[in-house]
Protein backbone atom coordinates (compact mmCIF):
# COMPACT_ATOMS: atom_id res chain seq x y z
CA UNK A 1 0.00 0.00 0.00
CA UNK A 2 1.50 3.43 -1.40
CA UNK A 3 -1.45 5.97 -0.59
CA UNK A 4 -1.75 8.56 -1.95
CA UNK A 5 0.59 7.88 -4.45
CA UNK A 6 1.91 5.21 -6.54
CA UNK A 7 5.59 3.46 -5.52
CA UNK A 8 7.35 5.32 -8.26
CA UNK A 9 6.87 8.74 -6.56
CA UNK A 10 8.25 7.21 -3.81
CA UNK A 11 11.35 4.83 -5.02
CA UNK A 12 11.92 8.39 -7.14
CA UNK A 13 12.96 10.11 -4.28
CA UNK A 14 15.49 7.55 -3.91
CA UNK A 15 16.77 7.54 -7.25
CA UNK A 16 15.11 9.29 -9.72
CA UNK A 17 16.28 6.22 -11.98
CA UNK A 18 13.89 3.43 -9.69
CA UNK A 19 10.93 2.80 -11.11
CA UNK A 20 8.31 0.07 -11.97
CA UNK A 21 6.42 1.40 -14.54
CA UNK A 22 8.72 3.23 -16.58
CA UNK A 23 12.32 3.14 -18.12
CA UNK A 24 14.15 6.30 -17.48
CA UNK A 25 17.41 7.08 -18.42
CA UNK A 26 20.30 9.14 -17.19
CA UNK A 27 22.49 10.79 -20.07
CA UNK A 28 25.79 10.38 -20.02
CA UNK A 29 27.28 12.58 -22.71
CA UNK A 30 26.41 15.35 -24.76
CA UNK A 31 27.73 15.84 -28.83
CA UNK A 32 27.18 19.28 -30.33
CA UNK A 33 30.16 19.34 -32.70
CA UNK A 34 27.71 19.23 -35.69
CA UNK A 35 25.57 22.58 -35.87
CA UNK A 36 21.95 22.74 -34.68
CA UNK A 37 22.70 18.66 -33.57
CA UNK A 38 23.27 17.54 -30.66
CA UNK A 39 23.74 13.59 -30.52
CA UNK A 40 22.50 12.08 -26.85
CA UNK A 41 23.99 9.11 -25.27
CA UNK A 42 21.71 7.71 -22.29
CA UNK A 43 22.03 4.37 -20.20
CA UNK A 44 18.69 3.72 -19.31
CA UNK A 45 17.92 2.03 -15.89
CA UNK A 46 17.06 -1.04 -17.43
CA UNK A 47 17.48 -2.79 -20.68
CA UNK A 48 15.54 -0.57 -23.72
CA UNK A 49 15.25 -3.07 -26.52
CA UNK A 50 14.78 -1.63 -30.12
CA UNK A 51 14.85 -3.28 -33.55
CA UNK A 52 17.14 -1.35 -35.93
CA UNK A 53 14.81 1.82 -37.66
CA UNK A 54 12.13 1.89 -34.86
CA UNK A 55 12.01 4.84 -32.97
CA UNK A 56 11.50 5.40 -29.37
CA UNK A 57 9.55 8.08 -27.28
CA UNK A 58 11.51 10.39 -25.11
CA UNK A 59 9.83 12.08 -22.31
CA UNK A 60 12.01 15.49 -20.95
CA UNK A 61 10.05 18.01 -18.35
CA UNK A 62 10.63 21.33 -19.47
CA UNK A 63 9.16 24.11 -17.03
CA UNK A 64 7.21 21.74 -15.10
CA UNK A 65 6.01 20.11 -17.97
CA UNK A 66 6.52 17.00 -19.10
CA UNK A 67 7.02 16.99 -23.15
CA UNK A 68 7.39 13.65 -25.38
CA UNK A 69 8.32 13.19 -29.20
CA UNK A 70 9.88 10.56 -30.92
CA UNK A 71 13.09 9.63 -31.90
CA UNK A 72 14.99 7.00 -33.75
CA UNK A 73 17.95 5.65 -31.79
CA UNK A 74 21.10 5.41 -33.89
CA UNK A 75 23.50 2.86 -32.50
CA UNK A 76 23.19 -1.32 -32.67
CA UNK A 77 20.02 -3.08 -31.39
CA UNK A 78 22.68 -5.25 -29.55
CA UNK A 79 24.08 -1.76 -27.71
CA UNK A 80 22.98 -1.31 -24.17
CA UNK A 81 22.90 2.77 -24.18
CA UNK A 82 20.59 4.66 -26.70
CA UNK A 83 22.45 7.19 -28.79
CA UNK A 84 19.98 9.62 -30.48
CA UNK A 85 20.48 12.17 -32.83
CA UNK A 86 18.87 15.73 -32.72
CA UNK A 87 18.20 18.21 -34.61
CA UNK A 88 16.78 21.54 -33.27
CA UNK A 89 14.11 22.86 -35.20
CA UNK A 90 13.27 26.94 -34.81
CA UNK A 91 9.99 25.99 -33.64
CA UNK A 92 10.72 22.59 -31.83
CA UNK A 93 10.31 23.15 -27.96
CA UNK A 94 11.90 20.09 -26.90
CA UNK A 95 14.10 19.57 -29.92
CA UNK A 96 15.56 23.40 -28.74
CA UNK A 97 15.63 22.12 -24.91
CA UNK A 98 17.99 19.54 -25.23
CA UNK A 99 20.09 21.01 -27.88
CA UNK A 100 20.49 24.11 -25.99
CA UNK A 101 19.95 22.66 -22.46
CA UNK A 102 20.32 19.27 -22.07
CA UNK A 103 23.27 18.35 -19.28
CA UNK A 104 25.21 15.00 -18.63
CA UNK A 105 23.72 13.62 -15.49
CA UNK A 106 19.75 15.00 -16.62
CA UNK A 107 17.16 11.90 -16.45
CA UNK A 108 15.02 11.07 -18.97
CA UNK A 109 11.45 8.75 -19.68
CA UNK A 110 12.11 6.28 -22.44
CA UNK A 111 9.11 4.78 -23.99
CA UNK A 112 8.72 1.49 -25.53
CA UNK A 113 10.10 0.71 -29.35
CA UNK A 114 7.92 1.45 -32.45
CA UNK A 115 7.57 1.47 -35.55
CA UNK A 116 7.83 -0.83 -39.20
CA UNK A 117 10.84 0.49 -40.71
CA UNK A 118 13.20 -2.11 -39.76
CA UNK A 119 15.59 -4.95 -41.99
CA UNK A 120 14.12 -8.05 -43.03
CA UNK A 121 14.40 -10.92 -40.27
CA UNK A 122 16.68 -12.81 -42.92
CA UNK A 123 19.08 -10.12 -43.95
CA UNK A 124 19.42 -9.36 -47.53
CA UNK A 125 22.87 -10.23 -49.61
CA UNK A 126 22.95 -6.49 -50.84
CA UNK A 127 21.45 -3.58 -49.61
CA UNK A 128 21.39 0.13 -50.36
CA UNK A 129 20.49 3.05 -47.15
CA UNK A 130 20.08 6.41 -48.14
CA UNK A 131 19.21 9.04 -45.94
CA UNK A 132 19.43 12.82 -45.74
CA UNK A 133 20.14 15.49 -42.73
CA UNK A 134 18.87 14.00 -39.43
CA UNK A 135 17.01 11.24 -40.99
CA UNK A 136 20.55 9.42 -40.93
CA UNK A 137 19.44 7.90 -37.63
CA UNK A 138 17.59 4.88 -38.24
CA UNK A 139 19.76 3.93 -41.41
CA UNK A 140 22.77 4.12 -39.47
CA UNK A 141 21.67 1.77 -36.19
CA UNK A 142 20.66 -0.53 -39.35
CA UNK A 143 24.53 -0.59 -40.38
CA UNK A 144 25.94 -0.17 -37.16
CA UNK A 145 23.43 -3.46 -36.20
CA UNK A 146 24.92 -5.14 -39.03
CA UNK A 147 28.27 -4.65 -38.21
CA UNK A 148 27.20 -6.13 -34.58
CA UNK A 149 26.11 -9.67 -36.56
CA UNK A 150 29.15 -9.88 -38.30
CA UNK A 151 27.04 -9.56 -41.41
CA UNK A 152 29.35 -9.94 -44.61
CA UNK A 153 26.72 -8.94 -47.64
CA UNK A 154 27.31 -5.59 -49.53
CA UNK A 155 26.20 -2.70 -48.41
CA UNK A 156 26.04 0.84 -49.52
CA UNK A 157 25.34 4.22 -47.33
CA UNK A 158 24.71 7.02 -49.21
CA UNK A 159 23.91 10.37 -46.70
CA UNK A 160 23.12 13.29 -48.05
CA UNK A 161 24.51 16.36 -46.00
CA UNK A 162 24.72 20.52 -46.65
CA UNK A 163 28.68 20.26 -45.88
CA UNK A 164 31.08 17.81 -44.49
CA UNK A 165 30.32 20.07 -40.56
CA UNK A 166 26.77 18.60 -41.02
CA UNK A 167 27.44 14.85 -41.11
CA UNK A 168 26.91 13.90 -37.51
CA UNK A 169 29.21 10.77 -35.49
CA UNK A 170 31.64 11.11 -38.67
CA UNK A 171 34.50 9.08 -36.72
CA UNK A 172 32.05 6.27 -36.18
CA UNK A 173 31.17 6.44 -39.97
CA UNK A 174 34.55 6.21 -40.58
CA UNK A 175 35.71 3.05 -38.87
CA UNK A 176 32.49 1.02 -40.67
CA UNK A 177 33.03 2.22 -43.86
CA UNK A 178 36.53 0.73 -43.24
CA UNK A 179 34.68 -2.56 -43.48
CA UNK A 180 35.11 -4.71 -46.13
CA UNK A 181 31.32 -4.96 -47.32
CA UNK A 182 30.39 -1.74 -46.64
CA UNK A 183 30.89 1.80 -49.38
CA UNK A 184 29.53 4.71 -47.49
CA UNK A 185 28.92 7.60 -50.33
CA UNK A 186 28.72 10.87 -48.49
CA UNK A 187 27.02 13.64 -51.20
CA UNK A 188 27.48 17.62 -50.18
CA UNK A 189 24.55 19.73 -51.85
CA UNK A 190 26.16 23.18 -50.55
CA UNK A 191 30.05 22.07 -50.05
CA UNK A 192 32.87 20.32 -51.57
CA UNK A 193 34.77 17.45 -50.72
CA UNK A 194 32.02 14.64 -50.99
CA UNK A 195 31.71 11.57 -53.46
CA UNK A 196 29.14 13.25 -54.99
CA UNK A 197 27.77 16.37 -55.27
CA UNK A 198 24.19 18.33 -55.49
CA UNK A 199 20.83 16.75 -54.05
CA UNK A 200 19.36 13.17 -54.67
CA UNK A 201 18.62 12.43 -58.30
CA UNK A 202 19.05 9.05 -60.69
CA UNK A 203 22.67 10.01 -62.07
CA UNK A 204 23.82 9.55 -58.25
CA UNK A 205 22.85 5.97 -58.24
CA UNK A 206 23.70 4.91 -61.74
CA UNK A 207 26.88 6.27 -60.90
CA UNK A 208 27.72 4.25 -57.21
CA UNK A 209 24.59 1.16 -56.95
CA UNK A 210 23.79 0.94 -60.51
CA UNK A 211 22.20 -2.48 -59.33
CA UNK A 212 20.21 -0.58 -57.02
CA UNK A 213 16.98 -1.45 -58.96
CA UNK A 214 17.26 -5.17 -57.76
CA UNK A 215 18.20 -4.13 -54.38
CA UNK A 216 16.02 -3.68 -51.13
CA UNK A 217 16.80 -0.22 -50.49
CA UNK A 218 15.97 1.93 -46.62
CA UNK A 219 15.52 5.68 -47.19
CA UNK A 220 14.99 8.38 -44.49
CA UNK A 221 14.45 12.02 -44.51
CA UNK A 222 13.25 14.85 -45.34
CA UNK A 223 10.03 14.70 -47.48
CA UNK A 224 11.44 15.99 -50.42
CA UNK A 225 14.45 13.75 -50.52
CA UNK A 226 12.27 10.42 -49.78
CA UNK A 227 9.61 11.59 -52.48
CA UNK A 228 12.17 11.78 -55.76
CA UNK A 229 14.15 8.48 -54.00
CA UNK A 230 9.96 7.41 -54.47
CA UNK A 231 9.79 8.51 -57.86
CA UNK A 232 13.08 7.07 -59.51
CA UNK A 233 12.08 3.59 -57.51
CA UNK A 234 8.68 4.13 -59.45
CA UNK A 235 10.09 4.44 -62.87
CA UNK A 236 12.05 1.59 -63.08
CA UNK A 237 9.34 -0.52 -61.51
CA UNK A 238 11.47 -1.05 -58.40
CA UNK A 239 8.93 0.48 -55.89
CA UNK A 240 8.18 -2.81 -54.03
CA UNK A 241 11.79 -3.13 -52.83
CA UNK A 242 12.09 0.56 -51.74
CA UNK A 243 11.21 1.54 -47.67
CA UNK A 244 10.87 5.14 -46.60
CA UNK A 245 10.66 7.57 -43.96
CA UNK A 246 10.34 10.82 -43.54
CA UNK A 247 11.12 13.03 -40.46
CA UNK A 248 9.79 16.19 -41.94
CA UNK A 249 6.70 17.11 -43.55
CA UNK A 250 5.77 19.06 -46.45
CA UNK A 251 4.51 22.52 -46.24
CA UNK A 252 1.30 23.22 -46.69
CA UNK A 253 -1.09 25.39 -48.97
CA UNK A 254 -3.86 26.64 -46.61
CA UNK A 255 -4.77 29.38 -48.95
CA UNK A 256 -8.12 27.79 -50.46
CA UNK A 257 -9.09 26.23 -46.81
CA UNK A 258 -13.04 26.39 -46.36
CA UNK A 259 -15.55 24.87 -43.53
CA UNK A 260 -15.66 24.72 -40.30
CA UNK A 261 -13.90 21.73 -37.38
CA UNK A 262 -15.96 20.66 -34.91
CA UNK A 263 -14.36 18.90 -32.22
CA UNK A 264 -16.91 16.90 -30.91
CA UNK A 265 -15.53 15.68 -27.21
CA UNK A 266 -14.68 19.51 -26.39
CA UNK A 267 -17.46 20.79 -27.53
CA UNK A 268 -15.61 23.77 -29.55
CA UNK A 269 -15.94 24.78 -33.04
CA UNK A 270 -13.30 26.63 -35.47
CA UNK A 271 -12.88 28.33 -38.94
CA UNK A 272 -10.88 25.65 -40.85
CA UNK A 273 -7.34 27.61 -41.68
CA UNK A 274 -5.90 24.54 -43.93
CA UNK A 275 -3.42 23.10 -41.38
CA UNK A 276 -3.34 19.96 -40.01
CA UNK A 277 -5.96 18.57 -37.61
CA UNK A 278 -3.32 18.74 -34.09
CA UNK A 279 -2.12 22.41 -35.40
CA UNK A 280 -5.55 23.45 -35.55
CA UNK A 281 -6.80 21.57 -31.97
CA UNK A 282 -3.55 23.27 -30.50
CA UNK A 283 -4.48 26.84 -31.61
CA UNK A 284 -8.48 26.08 -30.28
CA UNK A 285 -7.01 25.73 -26.95
CA UNK A 286 -6.90 21.74 -27.23
CA UNK A 287 -4.29 19.72 -25.95
CA UNK A 288 -4.61 16.29 -27.73
CA UNK A 289 -1.70 13.72 -26.84
CA UNK A 290 0.95 13.70 -29.67
CA UNK A 291 4.06 12.46 -29.93
CA UNK A 292 6.20 12.53 -32.98
CA UNK A 293 3.80 15.53 -35.10
CA UNK A 294 5.11 13.18 -38.29
CA UNK A 295 2.43 9.94 -38.28
CA UNK A 296 5.15 7.75 -37.16
CA UNK A 297 4.41 6.90 -33.51
CA UNK A 298 0.40 6.78 -33.46
CA UNK A 299 0.08 8.50 -30.15
CA UNK A 300 -2.48 11.05 -31.61
CA UNK A 301 -4.66 9.08 -33.38
CA UNK A 302 -8.21 10.09 -33.30
CA UNK A 303 -11.78 9.39 -34.58
CA UNK A 304 -13.07 11.41 -37.66
CA UNK A 305 -16.41 11.85 -37.41
CA UNK A 306 -17.45 12.91 -40.60
CA UNK A 307 -15.95 15.02 -43.19
CA UNK A 308 -12.88 14.49 -45.69
CA UNK A 309 -8.97 14.89 -44.43
CA UNK A 310 -6.07 14.76 -46.70
CA UNK A 311 -3.10 12.61 -45.78
CA UNK A 312 -0.45 15.81 -46.32
CA UNK A 313 1.94 13.53 -47.16
CA UNK A 314 0.74 11.76 -49.65
CA UNK A 315 -1.99 14.02 -50.63
CA UNK A 316 -4.39 10.92 -50.63
CA UNK A 317 -7.72 12.07 -49.39
CA UNK A 318 -10.23 10.19 -47.26
CA UNK A 319 -13.89 10.78 -46.44
CA UNK A 320 -15.05 7.39 -44.78
CA UNK A 321 -16.80 8.56 -41.37
CA UNK A 322 -15.84 7.17 -38.08
CA UNK A 323 -12.41 6.56 -38.72
CA UNK A 324 -9.18 6.65 -37.24
CA UNK A 325 -6.79 8.94 -37.74
CA UNK A 326 -3.22 10.22 -37.35
CA UNK A 327 -4.16 13.78 -36.73
CA UNK A 328 -0.56 15.28 -37.29
CA UNK A 329 -0.54 14.34 -40.82
CA UNK A 330 -4.24 14.95 -41.85
CA UNK A 331 -5.66 18.05 -43.03
CA UNK A 332 -9.36 18.99 -43.03
CA UNK A 333 -10.87 19.78 -46.65
CA UNK A 334 -14.60 21.47 -45.74
CA UNK A 335 -16.22 20.66 -42.83
CA UNK A 336 -14.45 18.09 -40.75
CA UNK A 337 -15.99 16.49 -37.41
CA UNK A 338 -13.62 14.51 -35.16
CA UNK A 339 -13.51 13.42 -31.95
CA UNK A 340 -11.46 15.69 -29.64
Amino acid sequence: MSWPHHPDRYLELLNPLLTTQDTRARIVDIDRTVPGMATLTLRPARRCRFEAGQHIRLGVVVDGVRHTRCYSPSNSQYDDRIVLTVRAHPDGLLSRYLHDCARPGDVVDLGAADGDFVLPPVRPDRLLLVSGGSGITPVLSMLHTLADEGHTGAITFLHYARTPADVPQRARLDELAARANVEVVLAYTRGDGGHLRGRFRREHLDAVVPWFAGTPTYACGPAGLTARVREVYREVGAEHRLRTEEFTLPVLDTSDATGEVRFTASGVVADNTGATLLEQAEAAGLRPDHGCRMGICHTCTSIRRSGCTRDVRTGELDAEPDTRIRICVNAPVGDVAVEL
